[in-house]
């Protein structure tokens, strides 16, 4: 028992080393549980006080001094306050005491260094024994370099390494020029460890410069003494040898946490575009996601990809809301009461009477004689440019600058390589009874003599000699180069019309052009991206998950920090500048060319670092500096089978789908042209990491300093000189959305299917955010029938208020599709309910290429409790006719916001629930004072058992802090809705059920 474990002189020598020897024997054979028996039983403070009187006495020769001290170092690895324990005990002079007696006396100097790497574990006694000369007697040991004695020089390394965790021994060694001397011992070791037999040794080496580089005066130290050429060096050497990861990962570490910081290379962090706020309202939000103070950035691990997810739920206990009066409260209305008059308007369905049946059935027969004529179709029918009456479409050559249309302007002849150049406009005059009024109500676009009629078709693919082969190849003679090599553009278009099959399900290039031309955007789009206006048919086939190529992210680093080693092979050419175009130099032989100034774009500037490389940098959301994640870009002149490499330079998240999997998609104009309009997954080599780029307090306006990470992947083109366009995620306008609606209305059935389409509000921007209600036409006018209708509840679903969340529009566009369709169980759903929909609540956003924000800069869903009915009319009035709802008694049944989701996989739900936000937070619930009804899981259950990609497991009805403003958490406070949700769609695949990754995604 060490309670009685006396160790003075007087005991019998024999006695301490039998005693010694059993317990090395205990502890050798025992389990940690056996030593940590062992240190609560005051086995640490024993041992201590052995060595101590040992230390004294004439015992402390090899015999006594060795198993104690190698019990002192087993059980002080497991020992969590060993290091205290050693201070409190007196014990650390006796330590170096014993290690410098012993320097020419080896095996008792390793066990000494043992027992000096457990007690500097603890930083605090670490920096003590680094005042008392510790790192003095190690630099001692491990120079100069030597093959002799390696076991000590390695415990000696070691012991090192866990001295300079402290920063002030960081500070102490750099003033004292060790951080020169351990590089070059390195290097020593590493020239001369040709059998790579002494890892170990050279790995501790660089733990060593690890450490002292977390503080900002080692990375400057590091860097004067050519730190960063030296490791680089060196790990070139490594990279074909497996047996060697430990090494390459420790110095792609140290490297890129050295790498100087640098400003992005713009002009300022703020978004290229801004808009004039009204009331002169602030126009820029605080920074949020700060990551500090670089000095921080030291801890990170290079190679470790940290998890969001495991982040996000340590955080959430301490953000949850435990006040159960704030839980339960119902805030009083954020607006006068007699302003819920206006929403009256919104509801037609509950004052309908329907004695205009019969008009409106003679209505429907007139459509249905209008479309006699057209083939039978599904019903997903798409009208074509051939199948209804369209706009007049001509190509006219003007410059990107014009404004309008001359009406009198006849048809012009463009040679092609002209017409390529100057994107030829596509002009689209407004003819009464044309498909343009068929689909554009009187909310469409109230346009001023400013306002531009044409837009232009971004570009196409430029070879004569490939269009002669696509569009005429039975006929040599049909489209002939001109003697200067031109061609007839008007020709081009008109085939292109002919050629579309009309087959992509509820898209026409007539209805989204007309659409499009409606739009209000900052940069006042002229062009509109080809994928958009062709449309695009799903993927035809499923594709597996992207598996992780090894070592990916450490050669990216390694070829980042290439750069600055090898400044000579950095082109460093400007390609393509939204904020100065005139510094770009697009079109250089060999060079990509990009652009993305269409509805959603995102690109602000494109810069050529090697022949086949290019940095891009993203634009922040409007009147705002930060949200950089989407990005939908259009790139052209390519080779074919080059492997191109894109770094995304900008980003924020600290982490990303992008490190498990998931890829961008690709759409290319030459396979659209070939019958294969499709977005496709692509790219390989992808990862995500910190960068050296930072956000600097005078860049970002008083904002913190803040950290930014690359987006890295590598494209093979599908042809050569073809126009591809990169995304995010599968891109979904506003046009699209608005056009989508448009075909919908008119291939509904009216005899079954109740359709209107109202305008929720006009946005801030000054485009119109629609409102659809959607149920079942009452089966009569018979008063049972209509008193049915009147009285189903409603379900109130809305999407995209976070314009970069694209996937959330295409969930929203099956909900709808379904909704409308003649399938059983959406007649089912039609007849039990009335839906009110906003399908996109955030278009400003979506328009101009946000991720998160409005055109106010900022994040709708963060604006619910008090919302601004200038500055987020979209929300103002979506709370407003919920509030006008619950006023009249009919508050929804279910209220859902669809959402994309970038950290986590499958579909998944959030929810309110106050007992369970209790349970979560470890508060005491008193069932007979706090009840709730537990409807609320009830739609989550149903999903899990009928929806593949749906998991429960996922799903999370806690009420945090900081989440309090959101519509999921409003609208269950304010509107008493039980079941308001928030459902999650991955971007990226998923892992349950019959889509998980291991299988396929799309």
């Amino acid at each position: 028992k060490f309670a009685v474990f006396p160790f003075q002189s007087s005991c019998d020598k024999d006695v301490i080393l039998n005693i010694l020897s059993v317990l090395t024997d205990l502890l050798s054979l025992g389990s940690s549980r056996r030593i940590h028996y062992v240190i609560s039983k005051g086995g640490s403070e024993a041992l201590l006080q052995a060595l101590a009187t040992t230390a004294r006495t004439e015992l402390s020769d090899c015999g006594t001094l060795l198993p104690l001290l190698r019990l002192l170092a087993r059980v002080g690895q497991r020992d969590s306050k060993f290091g205290l324990k050693v201070q409190k005990a007196e014990a650390t002079d006796i330590i170096l005491s014993l290690a410098r007696r012993n320097l020419g006396h080896h095996l008792h100097l390793t066990h000494c260094l043992w027992v000096l790497r457990v007690c500097a574990s603890n930083v605090t006694t670490g920096t003590t024994l680094g005042i008392n000369g510790a790192m003095e007697l190690l630099f001692k040991v491990i120079t100069p370099y030597s093959k002799r004695h390696v076991r000590t020089v390695r415990a000696a390394i070691e012991a090192l390494a866990a001295l300079l965790k402290s920063k002030s021994n960081s500070r102490r060694a750099v003033n004292r020029g060790y951080l020169g001397g351990l590089l070059r011992l390195y290097q020593d070791w590493h020239h001369n460890d040709i059998s790579n037999n002494y890892i170990y040794i050279r790995r501790g080496l660089l733990l060593c410069l690890k450490h002292i580089t977390n503080i900002q005066l080692g990375r400057e130290t590091f860097l004067v003494s050519r730190g960063m050429e030296i490791l680089f060096a060196s790990v070139q050497d490594c990279v074909s040898c497996k047996n060697l990861d430990p090494i390459i990962t420790t110095v792609t570490h140290i490297l890129r946490k050295c790498y100087p910081k640098e400003p992005l290379p713009v002009g300022t962090v703020r978004s290229s575009y801004s808009f004039p706020l009204p009331g002169n309202s602030r126009s820029e939000p605080p920074c949020e996601g700060s990551e500090g103070d670089y000095e921080s950035d030291g801890e990170e691990d290079a190679e470790n990809d940290l998890d969001n997810e495991d982040v996000e739920s340590k955080e959430e206990d301490y953000d949850l809301e435990t006040d159960v009066n704030k839980l339960r409260s119902r805030p009083v209305l954020d607006r006068p009461e007699e302003e819920l008059g206006q929403y009256e308007a919104m509801c037609p369905e509950l004052s309908h009477n329907f004695q205009e049946l019969e008009s409106e059935s003679e209505e429907e027969k007139s459509l249905e004689d209008r479309t006699e004529s057209l083939p039978s179709t599904p019903s997903h029918f798409i009208p074509s440019a051939t199948s209804v009456k369209h706009p007049n479409n001509r190509w006219r050559n003007q410059s990107v600058t014009e404004m309008g249309p001359d009406p009198a302007e006849k048809n012009c002849q463009v040679p092609l390589q002209s017409w390529i150049k100057e994107k030829c406009r596509w002009d689209l005059t407004d003819e009464k009874g044309d498909i343009v009024e068929a689909a554009q109500d009187a909310d469409c676009c109230e346009e001023g003599p400013a306002r531009s009629h044409t837009l232009s078709l971004c570009r196409l693919p430029k070879e004569a000699a490939w269009y002669k082969k696509m569009f005429y190849p039975d006929c040599e003679a049909s489209i002939n180069p001109s003697p200067g090599g031109k061609l007839e553009s008007s020709d081009i278009v008109a085939t292109l019309l002919e050629k579309h099959q009309g087959d992509i399900p509820f898209h026409s290039p007539c209805f989204y052009t007309a659409r499009a031309k409606c739009v209000k955007s900052i940069p006042d789009y002229k062009d509109m991206a080809f994928p958009d206006f062709w449309g695009h048919h799903p993927p035809p086939y499923s594709k597996p998950m992207l598996e992780r190529k090894y070592g990916v992210q450490r050669d990216k680093v390694l070829d980042d920090v290439r750069r600055l080693i090898q400044p000579d092979d950095v082109i460093g050419r400007t390609v393509f500048d939204l904020d100065e175009p005139s510094h770009a130099s697009p079109g250089a032989p060999g060079c990509l060319t990009f652009f993305s100034k269409f509805e959603s774009g995102n690109l602000r500037k494109a810069i050529q670092v090697r022949e086949f490389e290019y940095d891009l940098i993203m634009n922040a959301d409007v009147n705002s500096n930060q949200h950089h994640q989407w990005f939908y870009f259009e790139v052209h002149d390519m080779k074919l089978a080059i492997p191109y490499r894109f770094n995304v330079i900008n980003c924020e998240k600290f982490n990303s789908q992008f490190n498990y999997g998931m890829q961008l998609v690709m759409y290319s104009v030459k396979e659209a042209l070939q019958g294969r309009p499709r977005w496709l997954r692509a790219g390989h080599d992808i990862c995500y990491y910190k960068n050296h780029y930072c956000c600097s307090a005078a860049a970002g306006e008083g904002v913190r300093r803040k950290c930014y990470y690359t987006l890295t992947f590598s494209i093979k083109f599908p042809h050569k000189d073809d126009v591809c366009y990169l995304a995010y995620h599968y891109p979904y306008t506003y046009s699209t959305m608005m056009s989508h609606l448009d075909i919908l209305e008119q291939n509904r059935n009216p005899k079954k299917v109740y359709w209107r389409k109202q305008t929720l509000c006009q946005t801030l921007g000054g485009n119109p955010c629609p409102l659809l209600t959607i149920t079942a036409m009452p089966d009569s006018k018979k008063r049972d029938d209509l008193e049915q209708f009147y009285n189903r509840p409603y379900v109130f679903l809305m999407a995209r208020v976070h314009p970069g969340e694209s996937n959330a529009s295409w969930v929203m566009k099956g909900t709808l599709e379904f909704l409308v369709s003649s399938d059983p169980i959406a007649d089912l759903l039609r007849k039990c309910f009335i839906f009110k929909i906003v399908p996109m609540l955030n278009p400003d956003g979506v328009i101009n290429g946000n991720h998160r924000c409005s055109l106010s800069g900022d994040d709708l869903n963060r604006q619910w409790l008090k919302p601004s009915s200038q500055l987020h009319p979209t929300i103002y009035h979506a709370k407003g006719l919920l509030y006008y709802l619950r006023s009249i008694g009919r508050a929804p049944l279910v209220f859902c916001d669809y959402h994309g989701h970038s950290q986590k996989k499958n579909v998944f739900l959030y929810g309110c629930s106050i007992k369970e936000t209790l349970w979560q937070a470890g508060c005491m619930v008193d069932t007979a004072v706090v009840t709730e009804d537990v409807g609320y899981r009830g739609l989550p259950k149903i999903l899990d058992k009928v929806a593949p990609a749906f998991v429960m497991n996922s799903c999370s009805f806690l009420v945090e802090k900081s989440r309090e403003s959101t519509a999921r958490v409003v609208v269950w406070k304010e509107m008493g809705v039980l079941r308001s949700y928030t459902m999650e769609s991955t971007y990226c695949g998923c892992s349950h059920g019959l889509y998980k990754v291991s299988k396929f995604f799309r």
